[in-house]
């Protein structure tokens, strides 16, 4: 009897370490990406590249570059302004749409005259 008994104690606890303590995940690329899927900063990254698309899709939205932004945010900015040019042959920064011809030279219009930078 005490037996049975020692035997269907230590039964209930392993049952009970199994199910509630040792929750350790089997997948532990899964959990990384439920926590990253989850995550704030995640969250904050998808809008801005939504925005930067939106951007990139639009030659007439404005890109402004201010002196305060920093060296990672004038980059991103640049290479949308260089991808539309690319894409659209047309882009508008800080307030100036700027246009380029087939022979990839830069200008803009400057009193209705071509001004080539």
């Amino acid at each position: 009897m005490n037996i049975f008994l020692a035997i269907l104690i230590f039964g209930i606890i392993f049952l009970f370490y199994k199910k509630f303590i040792s929750k350790k995940s089997k997948n532990i690329k899964l959990d990384k990406f439920k926590n990253k899927l989850q995550s704030t900063q995640t969250n904050i990254e998808r809008i801005f590249l939504r925005e930067d698309e939106k951007t990139f899709s639009n030659p007439n939205l404005n890109i402004y570059i201010g002196i305060y932004d920093n060296e990672d945010n004038i980059n991103r900015k640049s290479n949308i302004h260089r991808a539309r040019l690319s894409k659209f042959k047309k882009s508008k920064l800080n307030g100036e749409m700027i246009f380029q011809d087939d022979d990839q030279r830069i200008y803009k219009f400057n009193n209705g005259k071509k001004v080539y930078l």
